[in-house]
């Protein structure tokens, strides 16, 4: 299993449109070769996201990222940011009956 940590800082005046883009693309991506796709606010850090993903493998990722939820995604989330989009990339195994 790969699990994926994007994060985003949100220009304030941004966070509405930021926000109606993050549904486009969670929305959808499930249905994915996904096993989960959701994307949270941090409390202490107004407008900074992580998007938390979850994929069985990276053919499922390559498959997303051609998506046009994602493309589209990808296009316009950069130009609402006030820091480059930070990702981090995991290799894990799921414990069972933890």
């Amino acid at each position: 299993m790969i699990i994926i940590h994007a994060y985003f800082k949100v220009e304030p005046q941004q966070r509405q449109v930021f926000l109606d883009q993050a549904n486009l693309v969670a929305e959808p991506s499930p249905a994915e070769e996904g096993i989960s796709y959701e994307y949270f606010e941090n409390p202490k850090q107004p407008n900074t996201f992580v998007f938390v993903e979850k994929w069985k493998e990276q053919a499922a990722i390559g498959v997303h990222e051609a998506t046009a939820h994602f493309q589209n995604f990808i296009n316009i989330v950069p130009g609402l940011l006030s820091e480059p989009i930070q990702v981090q990339l995991f290799d894990a195994s799921e414990i069972k009956g933890a």
